[in-house]
């Protein structure tokens, strides 16, 4: 009877951390994408005011997990300028893409309200985010995704 009792002690310790795991390693996985955007070194003329990550179902119709990494920049240089200089660091199309930032507001998640903490009151604000990829088999055990 001891026996039965540990074994369903530890199945349920095991599915409690399941469901606890999953969505800390898949939060890490969007962080990653997050800090290899805040380790690309800043063009001349620009400030990095904040930077974050989000992972979920994002955008888009359909189930399916999504990692999304941003900063928040401050420039003198112009969109076409900062497109240019992030263009050399991208290794794929949904890596540094670069946009305007007004108001707090992250326009490209559609699913969820993402916003930065930093008052945009004026110009020379801008977006650099990167979608990333992860684990197939902790994508699909998320809620989130679905």
């Amino acid at each position: 009877m001891k026996k039965i009792k540990l074994v369903g002690i530890l199945a349920a310790a095991v599915l409690i951390g399941s469901v606890i795991s999953i969505p800390l390693i898949n939060n890490h996985t969007a962080y990653k994408v997050e800090k290899a955007l805040c380790e690309i070194p800043l063009p001349e003329e620009t400030e990095l005011m904040e930077s974050l990550s989000q992972a979920g179902k994002l955008t888009g119709n359909g189930n399916g997990m999504q990692y999304f990494g941003a900063i928040l920049i401050k420039s003198e240089l112009s969109l076409e300028e900062l497109e240019t200089y992030y263009s050399d660091y991208r290794s794929n199309e949904w890596e540094c893409l670069v946009e305007t930032q007004e108001g707090q507001s992250i326009e490209v998640i559609e699913h969820k309200a993402l916003q930065f903490s930093e008052e945009i009151e004026d110009g020379g604000y801008y977006i650099v985010y990167s979608w990333g990829s992860g684990n197939s088999l902790l994508k699909e055990l998320d809620i989130r995704g679905h």
